[in-house]
């Protein structure tokens, strides 16, 4: 295999990885009624209420604000299908760079900064939704941690522009 097949290889793999964590999270605000029932009930089995009190509060009043929101405004819960869609619609953007990784660097960049974005959405919305700062630490994880991958494809497409000037990317498999 070619030092550019290689490469191409890699970044293809990062792109994949980082497409199913952008799935997986946007599927996962679908069901979220449940999964605070799941996650409670995990939670109790596992004896965190006697570990981590402010957690296990914080899950309690989650839940109960989604049972509520369930049982006498279901619309509002519309809004995190929206969320999920949108995780969905940013992932099928990734065929762009797996496709022709050079061309489309760009959706990598550009996800960069949606990442780098929610470490202010997390700072200014949070406090004035009356989320925790530690919950706002983890939110704003997903930004620091989300453009990890991102940023070593944007390096490996960099190294690849770099050796294959005017070669076309064969297309994916």
């Amino acid at each position: 295999m070619s030092d550019r097949a290689a490469l191409l290889k890699g970044i293809r793999a990062w792109l994949a990885f980082f497409v199913v964590c952008l799935v997986l999270s946007g599927v996962t605000a679908f069901p979220l009624v449940h999964e605070l029932h799941w996650v409670e009930a995990l939670l109790r089995h596992l004896s965190v209420p006697e570990h981590l009190p402010g957690l296990m509060a914080w899950i309690e009043r989650v839940r109960r604000g989604l049972d509520a929101a369930d049982a006498e405004h279901p619309f509002l819960l519309y809004g995190t299908d929206w969320l999920a869609f949108a995780h969905l619609v940013i992932a099928v953007a990734f065929y762009g760079p797996w496709r022709d990784p050079v061309r489309n660097i760009w959706v990598v960049e550009f996800s960069m900064i949606a990442c780098a974005g929610i470490i202010p959405l997390a700072l200014i919305c949070g406090p004035l939704r009356g989320i925790p700062l530690w919950w706002s630490v983890i939110d704003m994880s997903f930004g620091v941690f989300g453009v990890i991958p991102l940023h070593v494809v944007r390096n490996k497409i960099k190294r690849l522009e770099s050796m294959t000037a005017g070669v076309p990317v064969p297309a994916a498999a």
